[in-house]
């Protein structure tokens, strides 16, 4: 387990000792990311070809370590293949940053006429709550533009402008809310 911003030795021993227990990243067929729930809300192990802790310094040692780091279970599904586990893990999470916040599992498509933006094909890919939130302000007052997002549970919204907003197909006031959105993200 790595931390830069702080070190907290009852949180690491707690960390350690439930990975220790529960053999989370550990024996055949464990998968790129391995949670367990606990105090701080979850705690997961990243397999070795997901850290790379000690690529190309101790290759032999990179093989048989597993990093954990305390965690939120929104933050995975489950059933990451390895390489959006590789990319959650260096590109999204910060594991490393014991004072972050959460980094929802969260997969979005949009289209917006107005700016021209929009996904390539219709698969949804990765992306942050600003994203998302920065999204919906853009498809304001532009008709015909959608947002599409799934949280961790597989659960998918899609948000419309049509002149109101429409959220799985039913009219609503106001754009989604940041209390909303954190909501459906399973956001502790």
């Amino acid at each position: 387990m790595n931390s830069l911003d702080v070190h907290n030795e009852g949180l690491t021993s707690a960390v350690l000792e439930f990975a220790r227990q529960h053999r989370l990243g550990r024996g055949p067929g464990s998968r790129p990311f391995t949670m367990a729930a606990d105090q701080f809300d979850a705690v997961v192990a990243a397999a070795p070809s997901v850290h790379g802790y000690h690529h190309g310094r101790n290759e032999a040692l990179n093989e048989v370590v597993s990093a954990v780091f305390p965690a939120y279970q929104c933050e995975f599904r489950g059933d990451e293949s390895p390489d959006e586990a590789l990319l959650r893990f260096k590109r999204m999470l910060r594991p490393t940053i014991l004072s972050r916040p959460p980094a929802p599992y969260m997969r979005m498509r949009y289209e917006n006429t107005r700016t021209g933006g929009g996904s390539v094909g219709p698969a949804r890919g990765f992306t942050t709550h600003d994203g998302l939130m920065r999204e919906f302000r853009l498809v304001e007052g532009a008709p015909g533009s959608f947002v599409e997002f799934e949280n961790a549970s597989g659960q998918v919204w899609n948000v419309e402008w049509n002149g109101s907003w429409l959220v799985n197909g039913t009219v609503h006031d106001a754009p989604p809310s940041e209390t909303w959105v954190k909501s459906v993200l399973g956001w502790p």
